[in-house]
């Protein structure tokens, strides 16, 4: 186990004391009938149970609180931001988050209601995250959504309870965005248990941890293309990829259309409301893409379900 673990396993210690009455210790539960279909037991860590219906409140609430700065500025493509500004919110600082100009309106309407500015600009992650860091010069501490040893800490803090609340698992799969959460995950499952196999999934039109992995270095993916907006970022970040490289077991590539059917198949059999990245970890048991990898007892990170009201009527005409 390297020093570089074993010192974030205790920032992430540190972390689960600072967000305490903040972020929910959400639930771990087998999902029945999806470990018949599948042939193994199939666990969901639920995070789409927080108070914002995502993981991403772990992180920015562990950053926020230390921040000194009366405001704090945020990149996101809706959920980091939602959970900045939610932090903002209950420690009295001004937030603004700069979205995409596609950003989904739902996501986008939550940032405001918690009393957030939005400045919506560019496409792509690398594009608002300049913007943001020009705000940033007037307006505050800047934020960023995964390359930040404090949000990587607050995003361990999910690995901390899977660990907790399931003594025997074989493998924990993982949405990759930019990062945060699989680095943090894996800090909190190999400190305690090493046997257990981390593994990432990425949209094939997003996908850069595989190929990072592959290379040895950071791969950026110039356009990334998915429905699962949250796994959108360019390239994992630098912190992120030290902690994960030679700790992670793999990655799966999962497809939009599988991505959906994921969604789908939460729904339908768990009654678990799922947005695309969230249900992206269930994706990679479709299509055989894990064979016998996961092993008999595997963990799936439901991290977000802040579904759109348009995709959630199309599936329910489809359940």
């Amino acid at each position: 186990m390297s020093v570089e673990i074993n010192s974030f396993y205790d920032r992430i210690s540190e972390a689960r004391d600072r967000i305490k009455g903040v972020a929910s210790q959400t639930p771990l539960v087998e999902a029945p009938a999806l470990s018949k279909k599948f042939g193994r037991k199939v666990y969901l860590k639920l995070e789409c149970y927080q108070p914002i219906r995502v993981f991403k409140i772990r992180g920015a609430y562990n950053k926020v609180s230390q921040v000194s700065a009366s405001g704090v500025v945020a990149a996101s493509s809706g959920n980091h931001g939602i959970a900045v500004a939610y932090s903002a919110r209950r420690l009295g600082k001004r937030c603004t988050v700069v979205v995409p100009e596609t950003a989904v309106q739902e996501k986008v309407s939550a940032i405001e209601e918690l009393g957030a500015e939005v400045v919506k600009f560019g496409r792509f992650s690398s594009e608002r995250e300049a913007k943001a860091r020009e705000l940033a010069k007037m307006q505050g501490e800047f934020v960023h959504p995964f390359d930040d040893p404090e949000v990587i800490a607050g995003q361990g803090t999910c690995g901390m309870e899977i660990v907790e609340q399931l003594e025997d698992f074989d493998s924990v799969v993982v949405p990759v965005g930019g990062g945060g959460l699989i680095s943090g995950v894996t800090v909190a499952i190999k400190a305690t248990k090493p046997s257990v196999r981390v593994f990432g999934v990425e949209p094939v039109g997003a996908s850069k941890l595989g190929p990072s992995l592959k290379q040895g270095r950071r791969v950026a993916v110039d356009s990334p293309k998915s429905i699962a907006d949250g796994l959108l970022p360019n390239s994992v970040g630098e912190l992120p990829f030290r902690l994960i490289e030679g700790k992670v077991a793999g990655t799966f590539e999962v497809t939009d259309e599988e991505i959906v059917e994921a969604m789908r198949l939460l729904l339908h059999h768990a009654h678990v409301v799922a947005e695309p990245s969230g249900a992206a970890p269930l994706a990679a048991l479709l299509a055989g893409k894990s064979a016998e990898m996961l092993g008999e007892r595997a963990v799936f990170v439901i991290s977000g379900g802040n579904v759109s009201l348009s995709l959630l009527r199309k599936l329910l005409g489809e359940v």
